[in-house]
């Protein structure tokens, strides 16, 4: 068997790996039973089901059916710019609060995109702001700074 779709094959190997991981971490919890479930019974098995998807996704990476692919070469500097974000995002969480966290999460991230452009940027960080405000603070009262402490004085 060839591999014909080497994109759907690493998918699949990722989904493999991943839900290899979750169950074998989730054995460390108590399992219960199906009519009374432990803390381990939900990832174990959802560990497995993903598994199994990734399994059938890399199988079906083989067919013969569809136009062949090839891996894309790693664009390093796209993934440092959205990497970089998301680690920014919590170093400055604490001290900046959530609303200019996000802001600059956003705006970081958005540095990757060969089509950037600043009002775009903006737009799409004034519109996550204020979803991750009213699902973080106020649906499910997530305690964390909205705004710097030197605001809130």
């Amino acid at each position: 068997m060839r591999i014909r779709k080497q994109t759907d094959f690493l998918s699949g190997l990722m989904f493999i790996v991943v839900g290899l991981s979750f169950s074998f971490v989730a054995r460390g919890y108590s399992m219960g039973t199906a009519a009374r479930m432990g803390p381990g019974y939900f990832p174990f098995w959802l560990g497995i089901v993903l598994a199994l998807l990734g399994a059938v996704v890399a199988l079906g990476a083989m067919s013969k059916e569809g136009e062949a692919d090839h891996m894309a070469r790693w664009d390093i500097k796209t993934l440092l710019w959205i990497l970089g974000s998301v680690v920014l995002f919590g170093l400055v969480l604490k001290p900046l609060g959530m609303v200019l966290s996000v802001l600059a999460l956003v705006l970081v991230s958005s540095m990757a995109s060969h089509e950037f452009t600043w009002k775009g940027a903006i737009l799409n960080a004034v519109v996550l702001v204020a979803i991750s405000t009213v699902a973080f603070v106020y649906g499910i009262n997530l305690q964390m700074p909205v705004w710097p402490a030197i605001f809130t004085n």
